[in-house]
């Protein structure tokens, strides 16, 4: 019982140290895959379909400020205020969650981002609080602006589409740094659900929401990002 229990502190040590190195090593090197996009690629294996990945990484630069205020109106309207976790929106959905058939979740951008590039889709205890933990870690040891970074360089925005790169070149046909306001509105009217949403093929559902966002943007006013400053 001792060699077990001695057995299990250091593979939770390990775990602990693990997790801390690859949370300061994303903090300088692009994420090259999640979890969730070798997930998406074996399911297509076992379907005996061909797995489709379509990610390019693209700096902070080289991003469009149109897509960053997307998706911070949409997501995370206060992205840049909490420190990983939003108590107000929080507090706003287990209200709302008691009329609703529906939950609807108050994830930030930050949790997002734990969940994309540390962890796997689901809703155990066991899951949410690993990606409370990645959240804290982040937090720590990212700026604001490598999380956005990350997080559009890494969420899932289409079949076999990860990253505002590659969603711009295979759904508008231009760059990340090129999206318009438009472009960048309709991709972040998807990210709920970008399987069953197509940025290219917007349905009637996305272009009002689309206009909700186009709406919300400019109210967000001036975005600070390390030397950084979105003004619209």
């Amino acid at each position: 019982m001792h060699k077990i229990l001695s057995w299990i502190k250091r593979i939770i040590l390990i775990a602990f140290v693990a997790s801390i190195l690859s949370v300061l090593l994303f903090r300088f090197i692009p994420v090259p895959i999640t979890p969730l996009m070798l997930i998406r690629c074996t399911q297509s294996i076992f379907k005996g379909e061909k797995p489709i990945l379509k990610h390019d990484w693209v700096p902070f630069d080289e991003i469009s400020p149109n897509i960053i205020r997307a998706v911070i109106a949409s997501e995370d309207n206060r992205f840049l205020e909490h420190k990983g976790f939003d108590f107000i929106e929080l507090k706003k959905a287990i209200k709302e969650n008691e009329k609703r058939k529906r939950a609807r979740g108050a994830s930030t951008i930050s949790q997002q981002t734990a969940k994309n590039v540390f962890l796997w889709p689901g809703h155990s205890f066991i899951r949410k609080g690993l990606e409370a933990y990645f959240t804290l870690l982040i937090e720590l040891l990212w700026s604001k602006e490598r999380i956005i970074t990350v997080y559009l360089n890494s969420i899932e925005m289409g079949n076999g589409i990860y990253g505002v790169e590659a969603v711009a070149k295979n759904h508008f046909h231009t760059t990340a740094k090129k999206l318009t306001k438009r472009q960048s509105a309709l991709i972040a009217s998807s990210l709920p659900n970008p399987i069953k949403f197509n940025s290219a093929k917007p349905t009637p559902y996305m272009l009002k929401r689309t206009g909700q966002i186009l709406n919300l943007m400019p109210k967000l006013g001036p975005l600070e990002f390390s030397n950084n400053l979105i003004l619209n």
